[in-house]
């Protein structure tokens, strides 16, 4: 039988689910509407994409390192509740061995690539996640590192990966966690654009304290605070977390260079629920 468009358009409208899934059941089945919406249900496919329109900002960083490359990932969900899901954690993990281990160029090269492990699109099998799960979950973002790399990830929150010239799992671990606590922007100062810097001056500058002294008096505090205010944006000048009477710089000279970071804050600039949880719940149970 001819499976038309018009017969995918409206099975898809019946059940929510994705254009090729709907086609490949109604050309499984022959064309029977019924059987294709009973095929889609029985694959847990037929309510996953009703779902995308939800709000998705909670979930988990996730990482993984081996002894050539590190990868990390943001892998979102709806709930808090849902981040803490076995079967959500072994996705958020299993993506990031994939990163790591495959390269993908980007999210959709991700997305399109298949899973050496069961044989299915990535895209497909977050898609089954949905159904099972019963929530929206998307594939934000990752960082893939090559060479020496360590990772640290805080309550599925906060994650960090590097890349140094040296391996030291010790230290590397260290500087890890340095990184989770005080969130570094730079490594080290020449690595700060001038216009950031000439930013700062200028809010500096502004400041209602300054105003009444003397412009080379006014200029020379200001220098000072915009100083101090870059070091603690860089991580090499930053007091070391554990030790705060040394910076980082210090605590790794002649022993190794950081080449990279990747700092990761679950949800950052994400639009978030503002769902009041118990309000939802009494309205479902009078519902």
């Amino acid at each position: 039988m001819n499976i038309t468009a018009q017969m995918v358009k409206e099975l898809r409208d019946k059940t929510g689910a994705g254009m090729m899934d709907a086609k490949k059941a109604l050309v499984e089945t022959d064309g029977d509407m019924e059987k294709a919406m009973e095929v889609l249900r029985q694959k847990g496919m037929a309510s996953a994409d009703k779902k995308m329109g939800r709000i998705a900002a909670e979930g988990l960083i996730a990482s993984f390192v081996n002894d050539s490359c590190g990868a990390m990932v943001e892998v979102n969900c709806e709930t808090d509740f849902v981040a803490k899901n076995e079967e959500f954690k072994e996705l958020a993990s299993g993506l990031a061995q994939f990163v790591a281990e495959s390269n993908p160029a980007d999210v959709d090269a991700l997305l399109a690539s298949t899973c050496p492990k069961c044989g299915k699109v990535i895209s497909e099998v977050i898609k089954e996640k949905i159904a099972s799960i019963g929530e929206k979950i998307t594939f934000r973002r990752f960082v893939r590192y090559e060479g020496n790399t360590a990772t640290y990830i805080h309550n599925g929150k906060i994650g960090v990966l590097i890349e140094t010239d040296k391996q030291d799992a010790e230290l590397m671990n260290d500087i890890c966690l340095h990184i989770a606590s005080s969130a570094p922007e730079f490594i080290s100062r020449a690595e700060i654009p001038q216009s950031v810097i000439d930013h700062e001056t200028e809010i500096e500058m502004g400041k209602e304290d300054l105003q009444k002294k003397p412009e080379n008096i006014r200029a020379k505090i200001v220098e000072g605070r915009v100083n101090k205010l870059m070091a603690s944006r860089v991580l090499l000048e930053q007091p070391f977390v554990k030790n705060p009477d040394v910076t980082v710089g210090q605590l790794i000279e002649g022993k190794l260079t950081i080449q990279k970071f990747t700092r990761y804050t679950l949800g950052e600039g994400l639009e978030k629920r503002q769902d009041n949880f118990a309000e939802e719940v009494m309205s479902q149970v009078k519902g």
